[in-house]
């Protein structure tokens, strides 16, 4: 399954959300820098919808705010 995600970097909160138009949006306390952020996403969205984190992979947007996941 492929998923469309907002990534909203340095948040005052770890949270995810969706928005009007259904694209959910995780916005994560982490700083861009180093891949930080792409690792917190990949955590808050395994626990978001249970499966482990390895099965959970970033397959295009690794640098950009606007990433497609599969699961």
């Amino acid at each position: 399954m492929r998923a469309v995600i907002r990534v909203i970097p340095r948040a005052r909160q770890n949270k995810i959300s969706t928005d009007e138009n259904g694209v959910l949006r995780v916005h994560t306390t982490a700083a861009p820098a180093d891949g930080d952020a792409n690792a917190a996403v990949i955590k808050m969205l395994a626990g978001y919808f249970n499966v482990p984190k390895t099965s959970i992979k970033i397959i295009r947007g690794q640098s950009a705010r606007d990433k497609v996941i599969e699961f």
